[in-house]
């Protein structure tokens, strides 16, 4: 039934996750402990508590449909399965305290928390369990797929490599189709190979369950009979998505307009993630002026007294892309230090486009106590919360310096900039500019929450230890 049935499946596990978590919430919330309530029957009342008990089990397949849990995972990992599924419990514990809170309902605070771990355990424990049966059914030649393959050159083969490597996902190999005069790989020499004008008479003749297109770039020309083929018999069909090298990253489907697009960023990083980081960053930031706020105003007296100049200093620097933003410091050298900077050129002791001198003698005596200590950053907070900056990303570059940048080194501005980062807390000043490029991208490439979080935590000590710092 599965085989040929793989929508009425996903419908009756749909099913099954809808009255499981209903279920669960329902025997939460007659337990005093976890839900707060003295007698449910009476406050909410019956209606109130069906009502929440049935959007709980509501929230779950509508969380799971739109982040494709009920799509076919035959081919995912554990890891892939377990993060949607991790994503899908922070959305409805997020939901189910805001349905609690808009009907009323006197619940305790870690109840929608509670209630979304036990019914994210259960339904997982129970997708793994029907995902284990099926992998041990599709290695003993059951729940199979049948594939054709589009090409017979080393993609074709190492897409061949992989499937024979994974029974578990369960696919068949039907055989190989190309032009006639298309080199063939070693390893195929004895598999069934046939012509791309045949595809229509094997769509026809065979039981084909998916398409997998593996060729070179230069055949994409030459592929509209398959294209046509599976679209009049609604075959699905697969492209890999190395048709330009393995540098390309993987693709997904948007739209220009009216048309279909592959979306390809070069820096791919999970917009959920990045939207919980800028939460965090509004939320920082206005704590961190607050808190920061009798600082600057002592540290604003004081540069005022001094000199009697302005108090911030505003530099245009580059952010995401290269797009250009003023950037507020507290000023720590003397009013014309930008009209002095040319006679300093010959003193600059970084490599690399970017300008920096130890001693610099247009620093101020004020401006170098903040400096030492980092305080002349305070007022970037600002910018963070425009959303010029992040609290952590690759530091901003002046646009004297972006002008004088590889093609590949501009990729540091393919995150937002921020006021800390990997380059601060590792010594500052102390790294040259080729380390200091690596250290970003390597930050960019790896990027995590977690990571952000651990950069803030060395940048404590760093600033304190006036590490690196001029």
């Amino acid at each position: 039934m599965l085989r040929n049935n793989g929508k009425l499946a996903s419908s009756l596990l749909m099913v099954l996750d809808v009255s499981m978590s209903g279920a669960i919430c329902l025997a939460l919330l007659f337990s005093h402990s976890i839900s707060g309530l003295g007698d449910p029957l009476v406050v909410p009342g019956p209606g109130l508590l069906l009502l929440l008990a049935g959007a709980a089990g509501l929230i779950w397949p509508f969380t799971f449909q739109q982040l494709d849990v009920y799509a076919s995972v035959r081919t995912l990992g554990f890891w892939d399965v377990t993060r949607r599924l991790l994503v899908a419990g922070c959305i409805v514990a997020t939901i189910l305290g805001a349905v609690a809170f808009a009907l009323d309902v006197p619940l305790s605070r870690e109840f929608p928390f509670v209630c979304a771990a036990l019914q994210g355990l259960a339904l997982s424990i129970t997708r793994f369990a029907i995902y284990g049966v099926l992998r041990v059914a599709r290695r003993s030649g059951r729940n199979t797929r049948n594939v054709l393959i589009v090409g017979t050159g080393s993609r074709a083969a190492q897409v061949k490599r992989s499937i024979d490597s994974n029974p578990q996902w369960g696919l068949c190999i039907l055989g190989f189709l190309d032009d006639v005069d298309t080199p063939v790989d070693p390893s195929l020499f004895n598999a069934k190979l046939f012509g791309i004008g045949q595809m229509g008479e094997l769509l026809r003749d065979q039981v084909v369950d998916k398409v997998l297109v593996a060729v070179p770039r230069s055949m994409l020309g030459r592929l509209e009979p398959v294209l046509s083929a599976c679209s009049s018999t609604g075959v699905p069909l697969t492209m890999t998505t190395d048709l330009f090298g393995d540098y390309m990253p993987t693709p997904w489907i948007g739209n220009f307009g009216a048309r279909p697009t592959l979306e390809f960023a070069m820096v791919h990083h999970n917009s959920f993630m990045l939207g919980v980081k800028r939460t965090v960053d509004v939320l920082g930031a206005s704590l961190a002026l607050m808190v920061s706020a009798p600082i600057v105003a002592l540290a604003a007296i004081a540069i005022k007294l001094e000199d009697g100049g302005p108090v911030f200093f505003r530099q245009t620097r580059c952010g995401l892309y290269g797009r250009r933003f003023s950037m507020v410091k507290l000023r720590t050298m003397c009013p014309d230090a930008e009209a002095r900077k040319a006679d300093l050129v010959q003193l600059n002791e970084m490599d690399g486009p970017v300008f920096k001198v130890k001693l610099d003698p247009r620093i101020t005596r004020v401006g170098a106590f903040l400096r030492r200590y980092s305080l002349d950053e305070l007022p970037q907070f600002w910018n963070v919360l425009r959303g010029e900056m992040s609290l952590v990303g690759p530091r901003p570059p002046v646009p004297e310096e972006v002008i004088h940048y590889e093609i590949s080194e501009r990729r540091r501005l393919s995150m937002r900039p921020g006021i800390t980062c990997i380059w601060q807390v590792g010594g500052r000043n102390e790294i040259g500019f080729q380390e200091w490029v690596r250290l970003d991208l390597e930050y960019i490439d790896s990027w995590s929450l977690a990571l952000d979080a651990k950069i803030l935590a060395q940048t404590v000590p760093a600033v304190l230890l006036a590490r690196g710092a001029s």
